[in-house]
């Protein structure tokens, strides 16, 4: 039987050092809270239960108050997303323009569906949208802050193959 020990776990100034820094920047005043969670969420890619715990008690803050921002503002996300979050608008003109064809493409491509929206890799996330006010190029698609649009489902799987070859560089 071994013997070896296991890695001590991280204190949590160590775990949670950009957290610190982040509430450190903002003079860890409650009334920061969005831009805190902004930030936080920027680092993490989501907010982390942990870390929305850690951050209610940095600032002196029930939970309830941290989680309740976080599932109030749609911009905020609870589960882990991809490097590369791909919003497909399924609004009326979008939708009129074939947008159910191209959502079905990249959640093909990338092993994913309407239960699974990210990779287990963590490189995309695959969304709808409401609007993405750009009606006149419909259907469009969001890949983090880029615009395409007039997609199909061929130019859309051709952009994710173009970011996969690009992430695959050394």
């Amino acid at each position: 039987m071994s013997t070896a020990c296991a890695p001590a776990p991280a204190t949590p100034r160590a775990q949670f050092a950009r957290v610190t820094e982040i509430l450190d920047h903002h003079e860890r005043d409650p009334a920061r809270l969005v831009p805190i969670l902004q930030e936080v969420q920027e680092a993490y890619r989501y907010l982390p239960q942990e870390v929305m715990a850690y951050v209610a008690t940095a600032l002196d803050l029930p939970p309830s108050k941290v989680f309740g921002v976080a599932t109030f503002y749609a911009h905020f996300a609870l589960a882990p997303k991809g490097k590369y979050v791909i919003k497909l608008c399924d609004g009326t003109a979008c939708h009129v323009k074939e947008s159910v064809p191209i959502l079905d493409a990249l959640r093909k491509r990338l092993g994913l569906s309407e239960a699974k929206k990210t990779t287990d890799d963590q490189l995309f996330t695959v969304e709808t949208v409401s609007c993405l006010g750009a009606c006149g190029l419909a259907p469009v698609v969001l890949i983090n802050e880029d615009v395409h649009g007039q997609m199909t489902p061929q130019s859309a799987v051709r952009l994710v193959e173009g970011i996969v070859a690009q992430e695959a560089k050394p």
